[in-house]
This record gives structure tokens, sequence and C-alpha cells, in this order.
């Protein structure tokens, strides 16, 4: 897979303690490579960090990424070829009780990877991991495509749009020529097996579940591009391999998310997964879709990672919520005690895009 390109190689994660981190941690440690993470530590109980052991199978640096001192001495001492920045504070209703600190992750913690950057030639690739939400979101029917505006309305997404904005001014400013090519991704709202986060539907509807109880969903109207966690990770782990065997990519923003018919209300992706665990149970409260202001409708066009990068999704909806319904089901009986079932869900997605000849494989 990658054209074998990180076995062997020192690739940093930052924000692998997380869901999406976590996966790609564990897909990176089955292509061979020397992994490393920088983190605030471990993001509660349960975690798929956790429940994976990937603490013992890797370097595992704790910090906060606003602390430029200490992640540059994590760099110099790892002195990684590769790097996926995906540490931040990634929920929205986070950033409307805290908008300061929001802004302060996310835009500085960029400013401090691109520093380390700067100074630390080693790196031959690194993939600045934004959010779909950067765009500004006028409600359209068609997908964002890379060259859209990017100006997010609440704190959360606005604080994305900078952090990506951020990138692009360091790509202009100092690395246009030299060892270290940098490229930024966006992707689409992710689901699968490992998520507790607050205030996200799967791991909601997971607590409500543990509980006994029906999850409240506040806005089950609103549409999402859903996609499973390993759909963006490959794209990521693509661009990043061609990043570092190309210079025409240098620089450049890709979208990763979904097939257009991927794109689903909350309730339904909901309503299926009731249809796979009848236990799951969920309604809305009485005024539902009132309170902060969310996106109703979100979705990416991903035609450029399909002309440079021949990458394309792979899981339709149901593969998606099978995938992560069968997860879930599994850790609720105990059974997610070791890296080998998600290793196993990897090699599974990875079975399926072999089979629609994908190019990364």
């Amino acid at each position: 897979m990658f054209s074998n390109i990180y076995s062997g190689k020192r690739v940093l994660v930052t924000g692998h303690t997380g869901f999406k981190g976590s996966w790609l941690v564990l897909w990176l440690k089955e292509l061979g490579a020397e992994v490393a993470g920088y983190s605030l530590g471990s993001v509660g109980t349960p975690s798929h960090f956790d429940l994976t052991g990937l603490e013992n199978r890797m370097q595992h640096f704790t910090g906060d990424i606003r602390d430029r001192g200490r992640l540059t001495d994590v760099f110099h001492r790892f002195q990684p070829d590769f790097v996926f920045h995906m540490a931040a504070q990634a929920l929205v209703s986070k950033s409307y009780a805290d908008p300061a600190s929001t802004f302060e992750v996310n835009t500085m913690g960029m400013v401090n990877i691109l520093e380390c950057l700067r100074t630390l030639p080693s790196v031959r690739a690194a993939v600045m991991i934004t959010s779909d939400k950067a765009y500004r979101n006028d409600e359209w029917c068609w997908g964002y495509r890379e060259c859209d505006v990017l100006a997010g309305h609440d704190p959360y997404s606005a604080s994305k749009s900078c952090a990506d904005i951020i990138a692009q001014s360091y790509w202009h400013s100092f690395f246009r020529s030299g060892p270290t090519r940098i490229a930024i991704s966006r992707a689409g709202n992710v689901i699968g097996g490992g998520d507790w986060a607050e205030d996200r539907i799967v791991p909601d509807c997971l607590r409500a579940y543990k509980s006994g109880e029906a999850a409240l969903i506040r806005n089950p109207g609103a549409t999402r591009p859903w996609q499973h966690v390993l759909e963006p990770l490959s794209g990521y782990l693509h661009l990043a391999a061609r990043l570092a065997e190309s210079e025409g990519l240098n620089g450049e923003a890709f979208n990763f998310g979904p097939d257009a018919t991927v794109n689903h209300t909350v309730g339904e992706l909901l309503d299926a997964m009731s249809n796979r665990w009848p236990e799951l149970r969920w309604e809305a409260p009485a005024g539902a879709g009132t309170g902060n202001i969310e996106a109703t409708l979100l979705k990416l066009n991903c035609d450029k990672a399909l002309f440079h990068l021949q990458w394309k999704p792979t899981l339709g909806f149901s593969q998606t919520v099978d995938l992560t319904v069968d997860w879930y089901r599994n850790w609720s009986q105990n059974r997610i005690t070791d890296p080998s079932f998600s290793l196993e869900q990897i090699r599974q997605y990875c079975s399926l895009v072999k089979e629609q000849g994908a190019a990364w494989i």
C-alpha cells in the first residue's frame, strides 16, 4: 500500500490519542512505520487509543500544541520523515462555550507546527488537516471545491478557516521551495468505531444505550457527508506519499469526502444504525433544531483528489454504517481489548478498496 513508502520511516502524528489520530497510528504501524505522537494525553475513558494499547507500541509524547518549545523539542528528538497534523479543539459546541481557547488551539497550534517544519529539514512531507467546515457554508446543494471561499461562521469553523489560511500563508512565504513539502486536507463528518467525543451523534447514541435511554438528538434534519474514518485516512496517507514524490502537489489543498449519494440526514443515519442494532434508540426533544447555529447542509466536491491523486471514496452508506455498528457491538460485548479487531477492519476496508482498483493499493 502507498508504494510501501512508510515502511521503516519515522512518522509524527499530532492528536494521536484522538479518534481519527489513533486509527491513523494503528494503520501506520501496520504499514511498518516508526510512529511518534504528540497530544495532551488520554482523551478519557473509554478511548480507541487506550483499548488498542497504542501507548506501548509507539513513542508517546504529551504536551499542549500551543507549547512551541515542547513541540520543537519533540520534533528535534524524533526527526520525522512525515508529519500529519491533526491536533485540534474539534467540537462545535465547545467552541461556543470557550471560543478563545478554540481559536488559540486551532490557529496557534497550526503556527507552531509550521514553525517546527521550517527549522527541521528532515521532514519530506507534511499534511495539515483542517475541516470541511472551513468553507463559508451557503447551504448549497452542490459540493464545495478547494477554490471556494474559506469563512466559517461559528467559532470552531472560523478557527479552522484561519488555520487553513495560516498554512497557505506559510507555504507561499517559506515552503514554495525547499526540502519539506506541505499540503492541506479538508474532510467531512467522520464516523466509525472508537469515537466517544462529546456532542457527536454516534457517541451520544452509544452513551444513551449504555444508560438504557434514548439519545436526545437536537437537529435530526441536518444533512452531513457521512464517511467511515478509514476513508479520509486513506486520502491523507495517499496524499503524503504522493507529496513526497511530486513537486507538483506542494502547497495544494484537497477534499476527502464520500460520494454524493452518502449525504444523509442525522435521523437517517440513526435509523440505519437502529435497524442493525435495535437496542439503540433516539428521539428529538421539544425545541429540536434551535439553539446554537449549525449548518443543515454541507458536502464536498472531491473531483480534485480524483484527478490529481486518483483517489475516490470506496464505501457506500450501508457499508459505513455496518462497519461502525459492528465495531461498537463488539465493544459492548467486551471484545475490543487489543488492536486485533480494529486491524481486521482496516484489512477488510483495504480488501474492498483493492476490488475497486484504487490507485494506492
